[in-house]
């Protein structure tokens, strides 16, 4: 297999060698130039045709939101991965890139002064990304990771009429945001249960992306916080480094937000709050898996499933990484398997049953 080819961009003479550095430490990468901002970037595409682009945010002469916008204008399906720093700037400008067509982004390393732990820590959370992403084979498309068998595909559940939930829950990692907003956008204002996601993202990040979706104007949203009360119409998204969870208490479901080590390499994971929504809830919740790399959210739905609970999960042609529902589609947990544009329409129609269930619950006036 040939190896992957990489053109790094940033205005940083410290942060191109170690981005270099650590992946030409990969047999699988090379790196074929760099380039110290935007209008660089862009003449150096013809000449090295990369397979992936490492993009930094912020550069002068044409920063790292303008050169996205260029790229997509004449390679829209090169992968490009945004450089930020872990500040509420960097935030707010890698979510305006992920929106503009970038495919994925990684925060730069908070202490470039020790260069074997940059380099350790770019090889951990930078390289795997570039694989992914640069990496055309079938299986590492869908997120399977090299040399691991894709699950035995067992089809959805046959389709059944919905049931009454109380709950929707979503997970979501690679492409989340771009696909939360598609979501929510066409989910209208008055949903009668709340919604509880997670998204893999660091701290600051999530805070960012609820204000963002916030702006949707269909449901309210905001960063999760402990002992938070989940209302119908509020969408609640895990803050970045810590797990999140739902309990009920004397009948009503809070947020409870915790420390425990990452699972599946995440904090927040979407199994933590799979499996404590299962606890809380047992069937009366609709789950839902959109794009992602990895298998979180496997486990989860397993639970759920176990408890009747209704899963649905994002098709492969949609999603940026058809890991996480991918996973959970190839092990038979799904109820349905939809393009990213029918998940809005599915959920509303599944909530209404909950409408439907409450309003002939109400007792008639004598």
């Amino acid at each position: 297999m040939p190896k992957i080819r990489v053109l790094v961009v940033d205005d940083a003479v410290v942060m191109r060698r170690l981005i270099s550095e650590a992946l030409g430490r990969d047999p699988e990468v090379e790196v074929v130039g760099v380039a110290a901002h935007g209008h660089i970037a862009l003449a150096k595409i013809p000449q090295v045709n990369p397979d992936v682009i490492t993009l930094d945010v912020e550069m002068p002469e044409m920063d790292g939101l303008t050169t996205v916008r260029e790229i997509r204008r004449t390679y829209p399906h090169l992968p490009v991965i945004m450089f930020s720093t872990l500040t509420e700037r960097g935030a707010t400008r890698t979510l305006e890139a992920l929106s503009a067509g970038a495919t994925d982004y990684v925060t730069k390393p908070a202490n470039i002064g020790s260069v074997s732990l940059s380099i350790e820590r770019l090889q951990q959370e930078l390289v795997p990304k570039v694989k992914l992403h640069g990496r055309r084979a079938p299986a590492c498309a869908a997120g399977v990771p090299p040399g691991q068998a894709a699950p035995v595909s067992a089809g959805p559940r046959p389709p059944g009429p919905a049931r009454p939930i109380e709950l929707v829950c979503i997970g979501t990692s690679t492409g989340g945001p771009n696909a939360l907003a598609d979501v929510f956008a066409d989910i209208p204002a008055g949903l009668p249960v709340p919604v509880v996601i997670v998204q893999h993202m660091p701290v600051l990040f999530t805070k960012m992306l609820a204000e963002r979706l916030d702006k949707l104007g269909s449901l309210r949203f905001c960063e999760g916080a402990e002992g938070q009360v989940l209302e119908p119409g509020h969408a609640y998204v895990a803050p970045g480094g810590r797990h999140m969870e739902v309990v009920r208490t004397a009948g009503t479901l809070r947020l409870h937000l915790q420390d425990q080590p990452p699972e599946n390499s995440c904090r927040p994971a979407v199994d933590v709050l799979f499996r404590s929504v299962a606890a809380a809830c047992g069937g009366d919740v609709l789950g839902v898996i959109l794009t992602g790399m990895g298998q979180d959210g496997l486990h989860g739905c397993r639970l759920l499933r176990e408890r009747h609970a209704q899963i649905l999960a994002q098709d492969e042609a949609t999603s940026v990484v058809w890991g996480m529902p991918g996973y959970v589609a190839q092990n038979g947990l799904a109820d349905r398997i939809l393009p990213l544009g029918e998940v809005a329409p599915e959920i509303c129609r599944r909530a209404a049953a909950h409408r439907q269930a409450a309003r002939l619950a109400q007792p008639i006036p004598s």
